[in-house]
Formats: C-alpha cells, structure tokens, sequence
C-alpha cells in the first residue's frame, strides 16, 4: 500500500505541473480517488469479518451499514451526471455482510468513475436538481467527496475504539504522518 501511495502522489504532483485538458474535473476526480475511495476500500481491508456488526452505540449505523450507505451514495451523487437524476440501489437496505457489501461497493465507485470520464470542465458547468435545488455535475461529484469523507471519518472513529490505525494515518513514505 506505501508503493501504491508514493505512486499516487508523484501522479498528482505531475498532473500539476501539467495542465490536464480539463483541469476542474481532472482535480476533482483526483481528490475523491486519492482521498474519499482510495481510505474506504483501504478500511474494507483493513476491518475483520467479524467487526462488520459493530457499532459504538444503537443510535449509530454498524460498520456494514456506513459502508453499504456509502455505496448508496456513490449512486444517488454520480447518477446526478450519467442520468440527470439520484439513482437509488438501496444497498444499505439489502446487503447485510461483507461479502454481499463489498463488491457493491466496488462496482459503486466504478460508478463514480464513469460518471467522472463523462464529464469535461464545460458539461460540468451544466446544473442539475439535487435536493429541491439546482447545482452543477461537478458540484454534485463534490458533494459526494464530501458526504463519501464524513463517513469515512466515522469509519475512522471506529477503527480507533477497535485499535486499528485507519488507512489515512498511517506511515507514508513521502508524508510524516503520525498515527
């Protein structure tokens, strides 16, 4: 996982010293990659089986449940640019296990990634119905960075009651990050 970080970063920081043809999608699409689906598949790993029930109190959702929500979401934000409308899955609802939760959430953010290779910086200008408002694509793949990270920081939290060292905390080799 350290080559697979190093190897991120050195792409971002030569994507910055290039200018991509669209460069607000390509950098928006790069932080939700390197941050809000590169933490949460690593904290898939990084959780045993046998935690996938716990939760810290009852009016909390369980670890299966936050990643099968975040699943959920990937489909109703990125629906937003593939079909102009939330798409619901109801994954949260269905899927029970790691096992049945997992590839679900693999085959969400690939969602998430196709909807990002539709998108230029001109479409992405183009607004959408979200939430009784209007906002841009690239607004709504923001929004889904943003929604996608406040529930890895609850998977975070819950690492840390159970003693694991969440992804985004450990030892990278450019970074001197502390756990």
């Amino acid at each position: 996982m350290k080559l697979l970080t190093a190897v991120i970063v050195l792409a971002a920081v030569a994507s910055a010293q290039q200018t991509p043809a669209n460069p607000l999608v390509t950098v928006s699409k790069n932080v939700f990659a390197m941050t809000a689906k590169d933490d949460v598949l690593r904290s898939v790993d990084k959780i045993p089986d046998a935690l996938w029930s716990f939760q810290p109190v009852p009016t909390v959702r369980t670890v299966a449940q936050l990643f099968a929500h975040i699943a959920d979401a990937q489909y109703e934000f990125c629906g937003l640019v593939t079909e102009g409308k939330s798409v619901s899955k109801n994954i949260e609802n269905t899927r029970k296990t790691k096992a049945e939760i997992v590839p679900a959430l693999k085959e969400a953010f690939a969602y998430c990634d196709a909807a990002y290779d539709k998108l230029t910086d001109a479409n992405a200008a183009e607004m959408v119905p979200f939430m009784g408002m209007r906002i841009t694509k690239l607004g709504a793949m923001d929004f889904n960075t943003a929604h996608t990270m406040e529930h890895y920081g609850n998977l975070v939290t819950y690492m840390r009651i159970k003693g694991i060292v969440p992804p985004s905390s450990e030892q990278g080799p450019a970074a001197g990050k502390k756990q």
